[in-house]
């Protein structure tokens, strides 16, 4: 479901929809267990353990899980000896989840130190208790917020909506229906995020490093850069890549910038996938427009996220069982 690295470690961290985290050490995968959530997590078809990521020091690993209430949980481990201490456990967030499915889930911690959280509209279908455009919920938003090592988190004072009333504070960007998967190029500090569509469009919206926040990428007015239930809102960001939906395609699966040295072709190329169509694609922006777009025959069946290891090459993962490596 999910892939991290951690500072001053070699290896891979995986984590598995049913609440286990494991390691790739050397190429093989460590027998013994990082974490184990497996009487904590349900495991439902857009739920289980869903998001990973280490501080940037790497003392505390994050995990992003939906709880046998379906709803959810971000908590914080300390790292000893390469593996998640359970005694360490602390409570970052807890946000209660209406329906099961659109739960986000994604965890990154930016250039900034900060750790940003993408959570869905919470669920259904069409976003029927309008949070996409409410600032009151954190439900459809993209969060930035600073962990505290004791548990919970503080608000940057730079946050966007810091100060206003009825609007929490912890809000980076709005107006996301499902952003599954996210990241920032390491080189530049952009992010990227792959918005899952509804019927129409998928949608893959993009933030210049160095931005302010408070971006609104219009759903459920708007689904892509069509409108959906209303009038496209006013400032809204349109995305900077969308595709229709057709028999074969059906959910975008964001992922990484090259920034790796085995493929110099590669370098500078955001790639990224769906979970209905195995091939993986690609695409090029210069100052925020989309220059060059390629469709590769490599197909991943039941894509389900990339990974980024230390050296800047890219991985595929899959629900049906395998981390693939993209190679010459």
């Amino acid at each position: 479901m999910a892939l991290a690295i951690r500072n001053g470690d070699p290896s891979l961290y995986i984590a598995e929809k049913i609440g286990v985290v494991v390691a790739i050490r050397g190429g093989r995968v460590d027998p013994r267990a990082v974490l184990d959530l497996t009487g904590h997590v349900t495991g439902g078809s857009e739920q289980g353990v869903l998001g990973l990521a280490f501080s940037p020091d790497g003392r505390f690993l994050y995990v992003n899980y939906t709880d046998t209430s379906g709803n959810t949980n971000v908590v914080q481990f300390t790292m000893k000896a390469g593996r998640a201490d359970p005694a360490s456990r602390r409570q970052i967030l807890f946000v209660q989840q209406p329906f099961s499915n659109h739960n986000g889930g994604d965890l990154a911690f930016g250039p900034d130190g900060y750790l940003y959280i993408g959570l869905g509209d919470g669920g259904s279908e069409g976003d029927p208790q309008g949070n996409g455009q409410r600032l009151s919920t954190l439900l459809a938003k993209m969060l930035r917020i600073a962990p505290r090592t004791a548990g919970g988190y503080s608000v940057p004072r730079d946050n966007p909506f810091v100060g206003r009333p009825g609007v929490r504070p912890e809000i980076w960007a709005y107006g996301l229906r499902n952003p599954w998967r996210y990241s920032f190029d390491r080189q530049t500090g952009d992010l990227w995020i792959g918005d899952v569509g509804q019927n129409n469009w998928e949608e893959i919206d993009f933030q210049h490093a160095g931005t302010k926040g408070g971006q609104n990428y219009g759903w459920s007015l708007v689904e892509g850069d069509h409108r959906y239930k209303g009038s496209v809102p006013r400032g809204a960001v349109p995305p900077i890549y969308e595709y229709p939906h057709t028999d074969s395609v059906c959910a975008v699966i964001g992922g990484y910038v090259y920034r790796g040295t085995k493929i110099p072709g590669l370098r500078g190329a955001y790639l990224f996938g769906d979970d209905c169509a195995p091939p993986i694609m690609a695409l090029v922006q210069v100052n925020g427009r989309v220059v060059q777009r390629r469709t590769f025959p490599i197909s991943v069946e039941s894509l389900s996220s990339f990974g980024q290891d230390q050296h800047g090459e890219l991985y595929a993962l899959s629900l049906a069982g395998p981390v693939y490596r993209l190679d010459p």
